[in-house]
């Protein structure tokens, strides 16, 4: 994807988020950091602009949640919005095993019992492991194990696009 592909594709996104939703009452995105997070921004953006509306956008850290933390204890960051009784949409930038969004799903959760937690993805490449399903995606892109996918964003890699690349060695 190109960064107008990636554009085209983050309006839909927003858009079928607020059709689905029907509205922006009671919605808050939350992006899982890093990529997840500028993601998240940038559809609570749109949607404000669209509706006229001001969602509150968080970005989630799920370290302290993950299945494979080594670490005893991980302290987690204040959220800084409240999910008690919000539909939640958490926003990454590439759907695959499943296991981040597990991860971020027991972090909103750590926060408030939320009404319901959505799904939204820029691609979705497939190989779960955990039954785990985007509920709005930008692109479905069928990869093998041995290929990556890599989705920059202007406010960190200075552009924006996606890439698939052939890995040669997977670890």
């Amino acid at each position: 994807m190109d960064a107008n592909a990636m554009r085209r594709s983050m309006v839909r996104l927003a858009h079928e988020i607020i059709e689905k939703n029907k509205g922006t009452e009671n919605l808050v995105l939350v992006g899982i950091k890093t990529r997840g997070e500028y993601l998240a921004r940038r559809m609570c953006e749109m949607i404000n602009m669209f509706e006229g509306s001001d969602v509150p956008c968080a970005a989630l850290d799920i370290s302290a949640w993950r299945d494979d933390n080594l670490m005893q204890k991980v302290e987690s960051e204040p959220l800084g919005v409240d999910v008690k009784d919000k539909i939640i949409v958490l926003v990454d930038d590439v759907l695959h095993k499943g296991r981040t969004v597990r991860a971020a799903m027991d972090g909103i959760m750590h926060y408030g019992r939320a009404k319901e937690i959505h799904l939204a993805v820029l691609i979705d490449r497939g190989h779960r492991e955990l039954p785990i399903r985007a509920d709005y995606v930008g692109k479905n892109v069928p990869t093998s194990e041995r290929e990556d996918i890599r989705v920059r964003l202007k406010e960190i890699d200075g552009s924006d696009g996606v890439v698939l690349i052939e890995e040669r060695e997977r670890k």
